[in-house]
Order: structure tokens, then C-alpha cells, then sequence
């Protein structure tokens, strides 16, 4: 600007020219900004306006040159098959039920789900727009439907036409008719509403406060004797019930890098304890899957500083992530795969080698070379597919090619079943690094326990790289785990750079719900819960509820996610901080409860770990006062009382 003003001085009549040329551009530059927010605010308002119905949109075929979710089992007698018609209709008036009828019957025969494709907009313009354009009275309300835009965003969601954003079948919603409800009512909804949402069905506007959550999500929550998977697909297939996975239903997923993060952490902490070291310069990392979550395995293996060999026999999955250059190399011959790997160890370098074919046919080529040679090409081994559903997609059997597979996965699906088991905004995002690190750096600066310190170091190395490896997909985003005073810290430091304008607008803040107090989930997230208590669900319904009149802007609840319909409890939140002083509070008081009920429940069931912090966040807080055990320490008590 200086230059200019000294040229315009000096130069009049070229200056002036120049300066001229240059408003034209820049008033050029900012009508076409005008007619491009113009344009997607009217997509916007039109998206949001609710099930349009007179006349009734044309019928419209799902786009075959995307991604699409496995053809679903449904398991319906002819009786029930009506009541799953029935269901679809009632959200039309009588009017449109003759013409709808036989179109979703088709559907539900076809895809063994009704997902009404002829109401379902032009998906590959949903993504997360900025949040002034968003029709709405509720700034929080609006911030939901964001993300939800975000869930389904053609770069995101693994099957968008499907509603589906992750893992197969994580479902954000089960039809269009309730994505497109759902948007209308946020948008139309006050701050003293909330918005209930059933298993997707968005039930209507109730009157609340201003302080309680916009939105109540709940997922597949069924009586326990009927949470079997069969019940399940019968469910699903009746439009009544869906699985919302952890972070799908309850809108929050950010992408793969939310599992970058975690298995960059896991990759490291395998490396410490198997192989002595987290310096992994060399080391082959050898696992399978590069689909949803999956995908970030490939990230993970780099920033890790291993080889990573990602196995995946989608060839529409594999490529996928080479060309978003979340993947290195693509090769689908095993003899060139062992020749690269031999290559990538002695180079020492981070690489990630996606290989088109199945997992299996790698682990027993590897094993050949190990008896052929004696040389061990790999380090460490894991598997990243949808264990959750190993029989509907999330495993491909290792008999079948994948195209073969998808044919037998719809017409036989027993046979299927039996195959498988024989084989089984950038500156902004920036600059809350920047705020998360300096949070961090300024918290080792006091006197910490080791085990906490090294998940700081973990988390400061994972913050200082994340931004060079290209892990944003969609809305800009960033995972990263914390204690309870981390992530408070790093809360209302976000809220005071939105306050202040370091920030140019609100950031939404959530977690995974496989974290310290989300999810009861025996084989997984609650399995170091020791007193015979990791079946039991109290901790996750009381985290939801808890957020809820502490906070939360949404909260949410669901059966299943990660590992399973009828495996688990999942219980989640979104947190918009907008920086006002309610947000600070919010922030203190949620944050708090979310990270501290899981630790005292863990402490109490006989956890070392958590009995440590449970008791440095009692130092911390002193309205905080929770039950601790009386250790029994010796065995041999035990067994001579019950002599007895």
C-alpha cells in the first residue's frame, strides 16, 4: 500500500491508471463474490424451505458415478414390507400417495431401503457454506445445519446419496424427506426451541430455553432384548430406526483426519511398545482399509515417519485417495509390492503404499517371504475395515474379486456371510493451531506426571505437523485429544480469539464419542473398566444428559457406533463458541463434566490411571467431590474369606 501511495505522488497520470485498473478489478472481483453468495444463498434458502410437494419433483435416479451403500437385507415378511411403505408415506399428503407408492416399493425391493431419491438435491453442492449464508433466526441452529452439510459433502460422506458419511452405514439421516424436514425446522427455529430428532425423524419444535441444547439427537436406542443386527436391518429397513455410527448421526465428523489423529497416536505408541521406539524410520506398517475412516490410515503411517502399506480392494476407494494425495503410490502386483517395501525400509523415508487387492492375499505373501528368506517385512500389523459390519460390506471375502463380491453381498447374501467368515476456512484453522500449541507449550511448563507429559509431547507433535499434510476434507478442521485441562484451556482461548477477532467467525467444537466418557463399549472404549461393570451404559446416557443442561448446543445418543449395533452406547455433543462471556461458561462447565465423568467411573472400577486424574482434577476444582475406592490390595483375603 505504501509503494502505491509513493507512486500516485510521484507518477500521477500512470498511478492513477494503475489504481483505476486496479478498482476495476477488485470491484470486479467483488461482484462476482456478491452473485456467487447470491446464488448459494437462494440454494440455501430453497434447501431449507421444507418438503416441497405441490407440484412433486420429477423422480430422479441416484448418480451411478458415485459411490453407493451395499444393497441392504431387509429380512421383511409381505405384511411388514406395507408397513415400511406406510411409514415412507406419511410424510406426503394423501395426494402424493399414488404416485409415490410403487416408486418407493421399487426402491425398498432394489436397495432394501426406502431413501427417496427423488427428493434428494443436487449433493454435489452440499458442503459446509459460510455460516452468514444459512437462512435461520438461531446462530446455533444454523451452526447444526453446517454440519450437517459438512457430513454430507461429496469429499466427506462415503455414500451421499445414501446419507451415509462413514463406516458402510453411518447414517446422518435415513430418507431425504427428514434431511430436508430437519433443515427447515433449524432454520425456522428460535433460541427458545429445541429440535428432537428420532433415529433421523426430526419429531417437531419444542419450547425451551435459551440455555438449553437446539437439538436432542438419539439413535437407535431399542429395548436391549431386540438390539440383535437382525433386528437391526428389519428396523432400518421399516424406516424406523438407523445407525448414526458415532459421529455421523450426531453430525459432527470432520473427515478421516479425526482417525489420522488416533492412529497416528496408536502407530506410535505400538512402536514404543512393541518395537521398543516411536523413531519409525524404516518400519513397515501393514494394514487394510481406505474407505471411510479408513482412509486416514495412509496419513497416519507418514506422519508417523513408517512405511505404510494400506491394502484396499475397492479400486474406486484406493484411487480416490491418491488423487486427494492422501496416498503416495497405488500397486496392484504383490511381487512389485514386496520389492517396493524392501525398497522403502532401506530409504528410511515416510511413504504410503496403497495396494488394490485384498488384505489377506498380503499377510500370506508376507508370510512366504518370511519362511522363504528369513526376512520380516513387516513391523507392525493392524486392520481399519468396518468390523462392525463384516457381513454387509465392511469385510470382502478373499475367495471373491470385488465386483463379484457386491454381486453375491445383494443376491446371496448367506453366501456371502459364509465366504467372509472362511476368511475373516484455512487461516482460521491456522491459527487455532497455532492457539491449541501455544496452550499446550504453556501448560508443560508446569510440573506434570510423566504419563501426562508424554501425551503432551505426543499431541504437540501431532499439532505442529498435522497442517502439512493436507487433512482437511470439507469444513476446515482439527482433531486433537487433551486432558480436562487442555481442552478447557484451548476452549476458551478459541472463544477469546472469536471475541476479539483474531478468529473471523464462530468454531464449532465436538469429539469423538469413543473418548474418556462418550461410549460404553466392552471390547473397545470401556474394556479398562475392571470391576464387571463394562456392560453397563449409565456412564454415556449420564454424559448426554449432563452436557445437555450444562451446555451443549446439541446433544446426542446412539446404540451402536465403531463396533457394533447392539455392542454399544455412544454419547455426544457439538459446542458452538461464538465468543460470547455464556459461551466461556458453557465451555468451562461442559468440558469439565464431559472429560471427569468417565475418569471417576474408571477410577472407581479399579483403574490406576484414572484414579491419578481424577484425583489432580480434585486439586484442581474444589467443588469437585467424587467417590473414591478403598483398594483391596492382596488377593489372598479374598480367597480366605471365601474358604470360609
Amino acid at each position: 500500500m505504501s509503494a502505491t501511495t509513493t507512486a500516485t505522488a510521484v507518477e500521477t497520470t500512470p498511478a492513477v491508471l494503475r489504481l483505476r485498473a486496479g478498482d476495476d478489478e477488485t470491484r470486479r472481483a467483488d461482484e462476482e463474490t456478491r452473485r456467487a453468495d447470491e446464488e448459494t444463498r437462494q440454494f440455501l434458502v430453497d434447501l431449507c424451505s421444507g418438503l416441497s410437494v405441490t407440484p412433486l419433483p420429477p423422480p430422479r435416479a441416484r448418480d451411478e458415478t458415485l459411490a453407493h451403500a451395499p444393497v441392504r437385507t431387509t429380512h421383511l415378511s409381505p405384511e411388514e414390507e406395507k408397513t415400511a411403505l406406510r411409514n415412507a408415506l406419511r410424510y406426503f399428503p394423501e395426494s402424493c400417495h399414488a404416485e409415490l407408492a410403487a416408486e418407493f416399493a421399487a426402491e425398498l425391493r432394489r436397495y432394501g431401503h426406502i431413501y427417496m431419491y427423488r427428493f434428494m438435491p443436487d449433493t454435489s453442492r452440499i458442503r459446509a457454506y459460510p455460516l452468514r449464508l444459512y437462512p435461520g433466526q438461531s446462530r446455533q441452529a444454523t451452526s447444526i445445519i453446517l454440519m450437517i452439510m459438512n457430513n454430507l459433502d461429496h469429499r466427506v460422506a462415503q455414500f451421499p446419496q445414501e446419507l451415509v458419511t462413514y463406516g458402510g452405514n453411518g447414517q446422518v439421516f435415513s430418507n431425504w424427506a427428514q434431511f430436508r424436514l430437519t433443515l427447515h425446522y433449524l432454520s425456522t427455529m428460535t433460541d427458545r426451541q429445541t429440535l428432537a430428532l428420532y433415529s433421523g425423524h426430526p419429531l417437531g419444535l419444542f419450547p425451551s430455553t435459551p440455555a438449553a441444547p437446539r437439538a436432542v439427537v438419539t439413535n437407535g436406542l431399542v429395548i436391549p432384548n431386540h438390539s440383535t443386527r437382525r433386528d437391526y436391518d428389519r428396523m432400518f429397513a421399516l424406516g424406523v430406526t438407523q445407525y448414526g455410527q458415532m459421529t455421523a448421526g450426531s453430525y459432527c465428523y470432520i473427515g478421516p483426519q479425526g482417525i489420522v489423529h488416533g492412529t497416528t497416536l496408536t502407530v506410535l505408541n505400538a512402536g514404543r511398545l512393541y518395537l521398543g521406539s516411536a523413531e519409525l524410520a524404516g518400519r513397515v506398517f501393514l494394514t487394510s482399509g481406505l474407505g471411510g475412516m479408513s482412509g486416514a490410515q495412509a496419513k497416519a503411517a507418514t506422519v508417523s515417519g513408517c512405511v505404510g502399506v494400506i491394502a484396499e480392494v475397492s479400486r474406486e476407494a484406493i484411487y480416490k485417495r491418491h488423487a486427494q494425495g492422501w496416498l503416495d503410490e497405488v500397486i496392484d502386483d504383490l511381487d512389485s509390492l514386496v520389492e517396493r517395501v524392501r525398497r522403502a525400509r532401506q530409504e528410511r523415508r515416510p511413504v504410503s503404499i496403497g495396494f488394490h487387492g485384498n488384505a489377506v492375499s498380503v499377510w500370506e505373501r508376507m508370510v512366504e517371504e518370511h519362511r522363504r528368506t528369513g526376512e520380516l517385512l513387516v513391523d507392525l500389523g493392524s486392520d481399519q475395515t468396518s468390523c462392525h459390519a463384516p457381513f454387509s460390506g465392511g469385510y470382502y471375502p478373499v475367495q471373491l474379486g470385488y465386483d463379484e463380491a457386491r454381486r453375491v453381498l445383494a443376491a446371496e447374501p448367506d453366501r456371502f456371510r459364509q465366504l467372509v467368515q472362511e476368511s475373516l476456512e484455512p487461516e482460521d484453522l491456522a491459527t487455532t493451531d497455532r492457539i491449541a500449541e501455544r496452550v499446550m507449550e504453556d501448560i508443560m511448563k508446569d510440573e506434570l506426571p510423566e504419563p501426562v507429559r508424554q501425551q503432551y509431547r505426543d499431541n504437540l507433535r501431532w499439532i505442529r505437523e498435522a497442517g502439512q499434510h493436507g487433512l482437511v476434507v470439507g469444513s476446515q478442521a482439527r482433531i486433537l485429544y487433551s486432558d480436562c485441562r487442555g481442552r478447557s484451556a484451548i476452549a476458551l482461548a478459541f472463544n477469546e480469539a472469536v471475541r476479539d477477532g483474531t478468529l473471523q467467525g464462530p468454531v464449532i467444537i465436538s469429539r469423538d464419542h469413543h473418548d474418556v466418557s462418550g461410549t460404553d463399549s466392552p471390547y473397545r472404549e470401556t474394556s479398562n473398566v475392571y470391576d464387571g461393570s463394562a456392560f453397563t451404559a449409565d456412564m454415556a446416557v449420564q454424559n448426554c444428559i449432563g452436557d445437555a443442561f450444562r451446555g451443549a448446543t446439541w446433544v446426542s445418543l446412539h446404540n451402536g457406533g465403531g463396533v457394533g449395533w447392539g455392542e454399544v452406547v455412544n454419547g455426544g455433543f457439538g459446542m458452538v463458541l461464538d465468543g460470547s462471556p455464556e459461551a466461556d461458561e458453557r465451555a468451562r462447565n461442559m468440558l469439565h463434566w464431559d472429560v471427569n465423568n468417565g475418569i471417576a467411573r474408571r477410577s472407581w472400577s479399579g483403574n490406576d490411571n484414572a484414579d491419578l486424574a481424577i484425583g489432580r482434577a480434585m486439586e484442581a476444582e474444589p467443588l469437585l467431590r467424587v467417590t473414591r475406592a478403598h483398594r483391596v490390595r492382596e488377593d489372598t483375603l479374598l480367597e480366605e474369606a471365601l474358604k470360609q
